[in-house]
This record gives structure tokens, C-alpha cells and sequence, in this order.
């Protein structure tokens, strides 16, 4: 097995960016090189500014290459509590964006010639307890009059038509929602922003941010020092201390993946006949897709601890054994990849993006990040730019977490409650 992701181990680097001089002046410093940042500098190069992104790691180390490859439709709390939440006008302005968002990655792909596997085959949503149809029933119900977004409901008596277990009571599908291979992606962003003019500096992680004035501040780096006109943090599950303020209004928490051996087609056709992207109505959620080499990437919040070898390994056997349990003529698999990544939750689990005290940010995406992340990068570019109505984030109250000034001490007692509704729900 390897603790590396799948999706970076079987993609081709753009660029060697390790030895990228760190600017000492820039009009836009970018921390972070995933779907935000690389999205931004490629949409800033393109405008004419003059751009670094700067990468603790390398490109895509973090989130952009450490997820499950889906680009879905629909917000993290579900179209009817955005209802209750926001009103009808605004639940369907943030739904439309994720719409929007899915937009964006294939116009990437379209434009830049994007090699990366990008095909729309549906969403499936699939209910953990029978009462869970009754949400689904509502969600295509209110989707169908308020958006004039139409979703296919699939009772148990013809789950198998979609998918290769008993396990679940019933689906949803939305035709729209799409897979990607995310390493090639964010390696073709990456060549994209470079071939417009961004400079990509790996191994740069930024130290210390020192405001000069307004939005002016200067970047240190491990490589170096540059003086920014605007600085856009994009730094997902895994902002840090330089932010305090933002650090304390993220939630990272770790999601855990594994990907067998490759399968026989007759294998994969009955996993999943029709190739969607799959996740369950769980807390504690499953997720699951045919990789493009016929693999089954399988993944979840296997515990509620942070990614590191150790945790990687464990949360792994709680994988396998329960895509065991839903596949299993799975058993004699073997698993070739695992791995580990930190989803950035919010403690409404909508996305965050705007400017405070001078720093701009865009975080938050709650595990629906593959699109929102290469989407709000071009908007944050343009709302960096003066265009207000680029971002629908902006008027969203966005609390801190009680308590949260560093590393997340209150993941297990998330993790006990999440336990606890997926047994009584």
C-alpha cells in the first residue's frame, strides 16, 4: 500500500516550481497552491497583474489533491435548510453557485485543454435510514419549483440499478454532478497560470504576514521576502497560525480515503453501473466512485482525528471493513492507496470569502470543495478587483469557534454526536 493519494501519484507534474525566485514585489501574493489559488493567479496572470503563489509543500499537496475526485451540485446543509435558513431567494442564489461552480471546472478543462478525466456522470445520494427518503422527497420537490432543477428519486426496489448493494434505502440523483481526476487538474491549473505569467514558488511556506498598509503587506517565506499590494489566503483545512483570525473560524477536520486494486469491468459495472459520484446521508459520511482506471476510491470521516500515518492507517481499516459491509463480493480486494487530507468545516458549513483587516480569504467549502474552490478563485480575483457581486459569500456572518485557538481539541466530542445522530436518525 501507499500512504500517498492516488490522484498525485498518477498525474504528471507541470512543473518543477521548487527553485521559482520568490518576486521581492508583486501586485498579488497568493498562500496557498490548490483549486483557489492556482484558479486566482491563472484569472489575475490573465488580467495583466503581476502574481506569486507561494506553497509551503508543492502543488496540490493539500486538499486540491487529497479528495475524492467529485464535483457536485447542491450546498453542504441541503437545498431545504438553506431554505429555512436564508429564505427561498437567497437558498437559491447559493445553490445556483454550486451550479455555476461545476460551470467553471469544465470551462478550465474547455479552455486550457485540461486532461483530467472530467465527465458528468450524475450524483447519487443515498439514504442511510428509510426515513431519509422523506428529505429527498422534499429537496426534489422544492428543487423542481424553486430552481427548475430536476433530480430522479430511486425507491430500494430499484437500487440496484444504480448501485451494488442492499445497503442502502432508497437514492436521489441529480444528472449534473460530475468526477474529475483532481491531480491532473490542479497540475493543468498549474500550467495554465504559469504559461500566463503567475509565478508558482513551492517549498515557500509563508512565516509571518506584516501588514504595511490597507491591503499592502509583506510575505516571509521560507525562500525569501515579497511586498504585496493584495494577498489572498487559500490555505482550505489547513490555515494556520499567520491567520489567527481565520484559523479560529475553520474547522479541520480529516477525511480518509482508500483505493483498491484495479477491478475487473464486471466488478465495477455492478459497484456502480452508471459511474456516479456516491455519498450517503450519514454524519458520519461514506463517499465512493469508479476511478478512471476502474478502481474503487472509497472514503469518509472514518474518525474524527486530524491525517498523520498512524491515523491514516487506522481510519483505513475502518474503511475497508465497511466497503466490505456494502460490497461484499469486495472482500479478496486489496487496497493499493490510503490517505488522509483535512476538510475545512465552518460551524454553519457554508463558505466564507471576503477581506479582513486587509487580508482577503476565501475558505470554508465544508466538503463540497473541488468545484467551489476552482470557482471562488476566479471570483475572488474579480472581487479582489473591485466587483462586489463576484462573491455571494460576502453579507454571511461568519462566527468563530468557541474555544478554538489552535490545534482542534473538540473533534472528538464532534465525532461522539455525529455517532450518536447516525444511530437515532
Amino acid at each position: 500500500m501507499k500512504l500517498i493519494p492516488y490522484w498525485l501519484d498518477t498525474a504528471e507534474p507541470s512543473g518543477d516550481y521548487r527553485s521559482t525566485p520568490v518576486p521581492e514585489n508583486v501586485d498579488v501574493a497568493i498562500i496557498g497552491a490548490g483549486f483557489t489559488g492556482l484558479s486566482a493567479a491563472l484569472e489575475f496572470a490573465q488580467q495583466g497583474a503581476s502574481v506569486a503563489v507561494l506553497e509551503r509543500h508543492t502543488v496540490g499537496w493539500g486538499a486540491s489533491g487529497r479528495n475524492g475526485g467529485m464535483a457536485t451540485t447542491g450546498l453542504a446543509i441541503g437545498f431545504s435548510t438553506a431554505v429555512k435558513r436564508y429564505g427561498e431567494e437567497r437558498a437559491v442564489e447559493y445553490f445556483r453557485e454550486y451550479n455555476d461552480a461545476i460551470d467553471s471546472i469544465e470551462k478550465l478543462v474547455h479552455d486550457h485543454a485540461i486532461d483530467c478525466d472530467f465527465n458528468r456522470f450524475g450524483k447519487l445520494s443515498l439514504a442511510y435510514h428509510e426515513s431519509h427518503n422523506a428529505g429527498f422527497r422534499k429537496s426534489q420537490e422544492l428543487l423542481a419549483k424553486l430552481v427548475d432543477h430536476h433530480v430522479t428519486l430511486i425507491p430500494k426496489s430499484e437500487i440496484h440499478s444504480e448501485i451494488g448493494t442492499d445497503f442502502y434505502q432508497g437514492a436521489m440523483m441529480d444528472p449534473l454532478g460530475a468526477g474529475l481526476h483532481v491531480g491532473k487538474f490542479v497540475h493543468g491549473l498549474a500550467g495554465a497560470a504559469a504559461n500566463a505569467g503567475a509565478q508558482i514558488c513551492e517549498n515557500a511556506g509563508v512565516t509571518e504576514l506584516k501588514k504595511v498598509s490597507g491591503t499592502v503587506h509583506d510575505l516571509h517565506t521560507t525562500r525569501g521576502i515579497t511586498r504585496a499590494k493584495q494577498v489572498l489566503v487559500a490555505t482550505s483545512g489547513y490555515t494556520g497560525r499567520i491567520t489567527p483570525w481565520m484559523q479560529r473560524r475553520v474547522i479541520p477536520v480529516g477525511s480518509f480515503i482508500i483505493v483498491t486494486e484495479q477491478l475487473p469491468e464486471d466488478v465495477v459495472n455492478r459497484i456502480l453501473p452508471n459511474r456516479r459520484q456516491a455519498s450517503d446521508s450519514k454524519m458520519l459520511t461514506y463517499y465512493f466512485r469508479i476511478t478512471p482506471d476502474n478502481r474503487l476510491l472509497f472514503g469518509g470521516r472514518a474518525r474524527f482525528a486530524l491525517s498523520s500515518p498512524d491515523s491514516d492507517v487506522k481510519s483505513a481499516e475502518i474503511l475497508r471493513k465497511a466497503m466490505i459491509e456494502l460490497f461484499p463480493y469486495l472482500s479478496n480486494a486489496k487496497v493499493d492507496y490510503i490517505w488522509g487530507g483535512l476538510v475545512d468545516l465552518s460551524m454553519d458549513q457554508m463558505v466564507h470569502a471576503g477581506v479582513h483587516n486587509g487580508l482577503y480569504y476565501s475558505l470554508n467549502y465544508s466538503g463540497h470543495g473541488v468545484q467551489m474552490a476552482a470557482h471562488m478563485g476566479k471570483k475572488m480575483a474579480r472581487y479582489m478587483g473591485g466587483d462586489k457581486q463576484a462573491n455571494v459569500w460576502e453579507d454571511l456572518k461568519n462566527p468563530a469557534v468557541p474555544g478554538h485557538f489552535g490545534p482542534p481539541w473538540f473533534l472528538p466530542f464532534i465525532g461522539g454526536a455525529a455517532k450518536i445522530i447516525d444511530r437515532i436518525s
